[in-house]
């Protein structure tokens, strides 16, 4: 059964850009980790300013699995000397995936 988890950020007026830009930056960190299935950034249209981060995974372990990886740390540390936070506030969300089309 896929695991899926959602990252819910609370983005600073103004700051969507960068956190998209850095977010480009790190691409390929996560697609190749044993179990991922699919990332999506998706960026608010109306009704809220958060944006959420989309991961689904073949398992809760492989998820587990690479929040405790390298790959994990070096993709959250990556900020630019002199550049504060992109993100401000972040929740997850996580739930099985029971039914698809």
């Amino acid at each position: 059964m896929s695991f899926v988890t959602i990252n819910v950020l609370t983005v600073p007026a103004g700051a969507g850009e960068t956190l998209e830009h850095r977010f480009a930056g790190r691409a390929g960190s996560v697609e190749h980790s044993p179990g991922f299935e699919r990332f999506e950034l998706l960026r608010p249209v109306e009704g809220t300013d958060d944006y959420l981060v989309y991961t689904r995974w073949a398992s809760r372990a492989d998820y587990e699995a690479w929040l405790g990886s390298q790959d994990f740390q070096r993709g959250h540390a990556q900020r630019p000397a002199g550049q504060g936070p992109a993100a401000t506030g972040s929740s997850i969300w996580s739930f099985e995936v029971v039914q698809q089309a």
